[in-house]
């Protein structure tokens, strides 16, 4: 099975009990989840003026195809109420799909990897924590370098529960 790592983020509500929920709704709706990162807050990208998110990356099993998988994590953001008003607006949670397996995929609704997965700190610093290894088949580089390449300066912290 391939190993999919997923983003999870919000910045709405009791933000860590909805990451709890995501990730408890990833585990039977997607597959098994085989590791998380820790959770991480940092202020808001792409649209400054809103509340700090927090982030956790999963490494998932799923026997699903690629469609499947945003299918369900689209019903999972829609069942913990997330309302799309604004892109990059504030949210109660946002699911991305960074990697599925080595995959490079490219359609109307879906890319693969993300294409801005390499210019966000918030992502790759939990994802350089669990996968740092992975290569991006696109940039042909490891995790863990296009995180010490990364553009983006915001402050990335651990969340101290």
């Amino acid at each position: 099975m391939p190993k999919v790592y997923l983003l999870l983020g919000g910045n709405l509500g009791d933000r860590t009990t909805y990451l709890q929920q995501a990730r408890e709704s990833v585990a039977a709706r997607v597959g098994g989840i085989t590791d998380t990162s820790k959770i991480y807050e940092t202020a808001a990208w792409g649209k400054t003026d809103q509340p700090n998110f927090l982030n956790q990356v999963l490494e998932v099993e799923t026997d699903l195809s690629p469609d499947k998988v945003l299918q369900n994590i689209n019903l999972i953001e829609h069942d913990l109420g997330r309302i799309r008003q604004e892109h990059w607006g504030s949210r109660v949670i946002d699911i991305d799909i960074l990697f599925y397996g080595d995959l490079v995929l490219q359609t109307q609704r879906l890319t693969i990897p993300h294409p801005q997965l390499h210019l966000r700190r918030f992502t790759l610093l939990p994802l350089a924590e669990i996968a740092p290894g992975i290569e991006h088949p696109l940039l042909n580089k490891r995790v863990i370098q296009l995180l010490k390449e990364c553009p983006d300066t915001l402050e990335v912290k651990e969340l101290k529960l």
